[in-house]
Formats: structure tokens, C-alpha cells, sequence
């Protein structure tokens, strides 16, 4: 029976037993009710748009009044080719089906609703004889089902949990957005060759599910690697944690990564589920994953051998999906050697390994590197920021040795654009020591000097040729390798190309 303060009387209607049959009942007005009091109904139930779609008159002009009052717009059809109709036109937050109509049965609509709107959240109206169609209609999607006859307040109460999921996804949509901005776009810059190696080999190990050691030096990107794996896989729509194993209490390593029960030790008052179980179906990343002891070791190897993992204080084992990255700094094999680490899980994280390359064996890559973290340090495209970095700031980003790679080259960015005060960026807004440089700091000072003797010949090679002008060149623009570049009419890739090449011929001639 559907009842609640109601000004008129309408008919329920009950299934039971195949069989259709109309309920005579009185809907009471609660005299009380003002429209204050409805006013407040309103902003208490957040509004939805409705769909409702059942065949019998009397429930159609029931919920025509009552939903509106209720704070929803809501649209009434009469049969399911009506509704396939309206979600031609609108979409909808819920649709509030019968199961049993003339022409599509409810079922039929959902499995079309789910098609063509899969945000709607579906439910469905059934009398006592129906109920396994309605646990049917819910492993088609449905998010609830309602008995008949069934009282106003059955109806309020099952809007009023589609608002709340609503608002929670949307909230989550929020806070993803938010997150993703306040990190930036996760993208590998840079053309080098070392970064397009880089490129490559993540591009053909992104879509497996086999674990990958990132390597390299301290500020290199290895968690952006991750990243980019993790957001070329078949897992992007997953959750992504990153951790930190070196930044967690000894003592809670084993809690935190594989959860604990309640009781499981002092200060356990709750049931609390580790990182491995809330990253189920994404991509764990285990950072410095060198710092894990060995208990947790022997834990990290049982997961990747059998993929379960046991809370602290449970019994028994449980499944997760989760694809693993690791990360380290540390020479793994030597730990080994010092019975640091276990060589059997060292094998089972290795399966490929993705090494970074420092920034200064990249440096051709500092100039749209320095642009894009400059975009990031000002919070805006990077189109917009690019001509503040000047060509002179830009030579003494080159010729810095960039001991804390990535990082630091974000941090300098961050500092020139606060100096500068979003003007242009000149050599004297970077942090005084990149662009006073110490004088043990090893410069390629490739301008000076001439060119490595060629044996005994007395004729010069085109290639020597080229080189002497290129110098002269790089001479007479004091060193600037950009200025000389643009002279040259070649790249400055091309430029740091030739230049490697002439100090690899000056180290083999000794």
C-alpha cells in the first residue's frame, strides 16, 4: 500500500500470485502539514530527476503530485516504449519501475536504461510473488526494489539514498579533479634519446600485469614512471597508491600494507584493511622498496607467488588483485651480497626493469622540462608561460650539473617564478647556486681549445670542418649554446649531439 500524508485518495496496487488486483485505502492529510514544513522537505531531500513507469492511473497520478512535493521533478509513463521515449529526450538520476506491464516488462526497460544510461540508478516496484524477478532486476543493475503495496515513506527513503550516492560520486569526481590538478599532468617530458628509450619501453610494459622496478637516482621521476605505467594499463580506471616504505614506522609496516584485525596488538581497536586490499583491482607502487625488512619481505614474496595476503591477527589468507611497481635508489644486488635483501623477491619485482636516466645525461631536455615545471610553479598552461624563461636563464639551466635531478630543477622553477614576480626569468632570479655555479663544478667548456689531431693527415674531414665553425660560432656567442643553435639553423639537440660527440672523441684521442 503506498500511504503518507496525502490530500486524496488513490488506489495501491498489489502482485500477488500472477494476478493484478486494485486495493481500496485512504490517504490521510496530516492537517499540520504547512507549506513551510514542505519548504524544509525540500531542502532536506535533495532533488532528483524521476523517471516513473508503471501502467496503473492511480499510481501514475500519485506520483505526478507527491514526488514534486517531495522537492523531484519527476516524468510519468504509463508503459516501457513511453519511457525508452523519454530517455530519448532527458536523462534521469533514478527510474522507479514496475516490473509487470503490458508490452516491455520492467526488466526489459533496465536492461535498455543500463545501455543508454548507465548513471541512472534503477528501481523497481514487485508484489510478494515476484521477488526472484526483483533479485534478478538487481544483478541487471538495479540499485533497489520495493514490494507492493508500499507506503510514501519506502519511496522517500530509497530517493533519498540515490541523492546520497549521487552526491558521493560526485564528490569523488571533485576530489579526483582536485587531486589531479594539484599534481599536474602526469607526463614524461622529454625528446632526448635516453627519455624516448623510456618512452618506449613503458608503452609496450603498460598494458601487462607484470611487476616493474623503476630505477635511477633520487628526483628522477620514479614515481611519475609509475604513474604513467599505471595510467597506460588496463588498471587506469583503478585505484593508483603510492608508498613510501621508508617513511613508515617500522612497527606499522606490516599493519599498513596488509591490514590488521581488531585486538591483533595494543592499540588495535578497529578492523583496519591495509593498502593491499584498498588498491584491489589497481596498482600498488612501492617506493624505496629496498627499506622493507625482511618479515615484510617474506609477506611482499608470499603476495606475488600466490596473490594472498593475511591481516595482522587473522588466520586465514585472502585474494587481492594488484599489480606491483616498485622503486629504489639502492643498489639491490649489493644488498643482497650484505643479507639485506631476499634474492628470491628481488627476481619477482625485477620481471622488467625500467632504469631513469640523471637529468644531466639528458640535459637537451632541460629547456621544455624547465617550461613545463615552470607552468606547474605558476598554475598555468604551459603556452602561457614559455616566453618568460629567457634565453640567458635558459644557458645557465644547461650548463648546471643537476645533482637533484627533476626535483630539483622544479624547485629553481618555483623559485625564479616567485623572484621574478611572474615577469620575465633572467639569470639573477635563479637560486644563487645554479647560476653561481662552485668552481670545482665540472663544465663542459666545450668552446675552448681545437679540434683532436687526426692521425697523420694532413687534409681535414667535412665533419672537422663543420665542427671548427660550430665552435667558432659557440665562441662568439660567449658559450650560448641556444644562441649559437639558432645561428647554426639546427636544433639544440642536434647541438648537444655534436658536442657529445666531439668530448667522446677528446677522451678516446686521451
Amino acid at each position: 500500500m503506498v500511504g503518507g500524508p496525502l490530500p486524496v485518495k488513490a488506489q495501491a496496487l498489489h502482485v500477488g500470485s500472477g494476478i493484478k488486483y486494485k486495493q481500496k485505502t485512504e490517504l490521510m492529510l496530516d492537517n499540520t502539514m504547512n507549506r513551510n514544513s514542505d519548504r524544509e522537505r525540500v531542502e532536506a531531500h535533495r532533488s532528483l530527476r524521476v523517471l516513473f513507469v508503471d501502467d496503473e492511473r492511480s499510481l501514475q497520478e500519485f506520483m505526478r503530485s507527491e514526488l514534486p512535493r517531495l522537492g523531484h521533478e519527476v516524468t510519468v509513463c504509463p508503459d516501457g516504449r513511453a519511457a525508452l521515449k523519454a530517455l530519448e529526450k532527458s536523462t534521469f538520476d533514478a527510474a522507479i519501475l514496475d516490473l509487470r506491464m503490458p508490452g516491455m516488462t520492467g526488466i526489459e526497460v533496465l536492461e535498455h536504461l543500463k545501455k543508454v544510461s548507465p548513471d541512472t540508478e534503477a528501481v523497481v516496484m514487485t508484489g510478494h510473488a515476484s521477488m526472484e524477478t526483483a533479485i534478478e532486476a538487481v544483478r541487471f543493475g538495479a540499485f533497489d526494489y520495493i514490494t507492493k503495496p508500499c507506503k510514501l515513506a519506502e519511496i522517500e527513503s530509497v530517493l533519498s539514498k540515490v541523492a546520497e550516492k549521487r552526491d558521493l560520486k560526485n564528490k569523488n569526481l571533485a576530489l579526483q579533479n582536485r587531486v589531479k590538478a594539484a599534481e599536474g599532468p602526469t607526463v614524461l617530458v622529454g625528446n632526448s634519446t635516453p627519455m624516448t628509450a623510456v618512452q618506449n619501453f613503458i608503452a609496450r610494459i603498460a598494458p601487462t600485469d607484470a611487476t616493474v622496478m623503476v630505477l635511477g637516482e633520487t628526483g628522477t621521476g620514479k614515481e611519475l614512471a609509475a604513474r604513467t605505467i599505471w595510467q597506460l594499463s588496463k588498471r587506469a580506471d583503478m585505484p593508483f597508491i603510492p608508498v613510501n616504505c621508508g617513511a613508515l614506522a617500522e612497527h606499522l609496516v606490516e599493519s599498513e600494507l596488509f591490514g590488521h584485525r581488531k585486538g591483533a596488538f595494543t592499540g588495535a581497536d578497529r578492523d583496519h584493511k591495509g593498502l593491499f586490499e584498498v588498491a584491489n583491482g589497481g596498482t600498488l607502487f612501492l617506493d624505496e622498496v629496498g627499506e622493507l625488512n625482511k618479515n615484510v619481505q617474506v609477506k611482499l614474496l608470499r603476495f606475488l607467488e600466490s596473490g594472498e595476503v593475511r591481516r595482522v591477527g587473522d588466520t586465514e589468507p585472502f585474494r587481492t588483485d594488484v599489480r606491483i611497481v616498485c622503486a629504489t635508489n639502492r643498489d639491490l644486488r649489493c644488498m643482497i651480497r650484505d643479507d639485506q635483501f631476499r634474492e628470491d623477491l628481488y627476481f619477482r619485482i625485477n620481471t622488467f626493469e625500467l632504469r631513469l636516466p640523471p637529468l644531466r645525461e639528458r640535459r637537451q631536455d632541460i629547456p621544455d622540462l624547465a617550461r613545463h615545471l615552470l607552468g606547474r610553479a605558476a598554475k598555468r598552461p604551459v603556452e602561457q608561460v614559455a616566453g618568460l624563461l629567457t634565453p640567458e636563464a635558459i644557458d645557465v639551466l644547461l650548463e648546471h650539473q643537476w645533482d637533484g635531478n627533476v626535483r630539483e630543477l622544479a624547485n629553481v622553477m618555483e623559485h625564479a617564478y616567485i623572484i621574478a614576480g611572474g615577469g620575465p626569468i633572467l639569470p639573477e632570479h635563479l637560486p644563487h647556486t645554479v647560476s653561481h655555479p662552485r668552481p670545482h663544478s665540472p663544465s663542459l667548456n666545450l668552446a675552448q681549445g681545437t679540434m683532436p689531431a687526426a692521425g697523420h693527415a694532413t687534409a681535414r674531414t667535412l665533419e672537422e670542418i663543420e665542427m671548427e665553425h660550430l665552435l667558432r660560432v659557440l665562441e662568439k656567442h660567449g658559450g650560448s649554446k641556444t644562441a649559437a643553435a639558432t645561428e647554426l639553423g639546427i636544433s639544440l639537440k642536434t647541438m648537444y649531439n655534436k658536442l657529445n660527440r666531439l668530448q667522446e672523441q677528446r677522451k678516446s684521442a686521451g
